[in-house]
């Protein structure tokens, strides 16, 4: 399953992100792969991944996400999300993710989300600028769909 995967980011769970059950509360999932996700862009799209979003010209907001869950992490675990761009499409992209535990890659979470390219300005969607979905493409491979 990893191996469609080309970026991970660890991660290591904190006290504060677990619950009574002693096991990392579920809300916490989508965090962890917020924070992936900002690492993927800034790693195939480059440093000025910040100004792209500020300016206008490639923000993405999440309109969809699933999670599924398979096993709890735990304190002070160190667990790696991985993370792909699955679907290039006109205006959105698609993103797997896998949460795996270090040194076990026993899968914890698998998850997807859907992100539009979003201009602040206009409140809209808009199509993802060519330069960034080149940038994907060379960096995904043959991993991507295109619709």
């Amino acid at each position: 399953m990893l191996e469609n995967f080309r970026f991970s980011f660890p991660i290591r769970v904190r006290y504060s992100e677990i619950d009574g059950q002693k096991i990392v509360f579920n809300a916490h999932y989508s965090t962890y792969i917020d924070v992936a996700s900002t690492e993927y862009f800034r790693e195939v799209i480059g440093p000025n991944w910040i100004e792209l979003a500020e300016t206008n010209i490639f923000d993405l907001v999440v309109a969809k996400m699933t999670l599924e869950y398979h096993q709890p992490a735990r304190l002070d675990d160190v667990i790696n999300v991985y993370c792909r761009i699955k679907k290039l499409a006109r205006s959105s992209i698609t993103c797997a993710y896998v949460i795996t535990r270090e040194g076990t890659n026993e899968i914890l979470v698998t998850a997807e989300s859907i992100q539009v390219s979003y201009n602040g300005e206009t409140k809209k969607s808009q199509p993802v600028p060519s330069d960034i979905a080149k940038k994907i493409k060379a960096y995904e491979g043959n991993n991507i769909e295109a619709s």
